[in-house]
């Protein structure tokens, strides 16, 4: 009974995990909000090229829309974006994201 509790530990019952996501190189890139979690402020970007990127929003990363500084809840899944990352390990960090109109 104490195992059963560790087992579900790294779920989240707001969230859902994409398995299989790409680290691509440090870049820009542009495609389709897949999924988008406020609570943790994640978004999973498809890109046109068919990879997946899991990005995690930090205090640094710009948002904008219209050219004008936006919001984490003005992102919606099915949006068009561009996204500057960073390659950090195995791991991307956002460091600009546009909502494309």
């Amino acid at each position: 009974m104490a195992f059963q509790a560790c087992n579900n530990s790294g779920s989240n019952n707001s969230s859902t995990e994409i398995e299989n996501t790409d680290v691509v190189p440090s870049g820009t890139y542009t495609g389709t909000a897949d999924k988008v979690d406020p609570d943790e402020k994640e978004v999973y970007v498809k890109t046109n090229d068919g990879k997946m990127l899991e990005l995690y929003f930090t205090d640094q990363t710009t948002l904008t829309q219209n050219g004008q500084t936006a919001t984490f809840d003005a992102l919606k899944e099915g949006q068009n974006l561009e996204v500057t990352v960073e390659k950090k390990g195995k791991r991307l960090e956002p460091i600009a994201v546009k909502i494309m109109e």
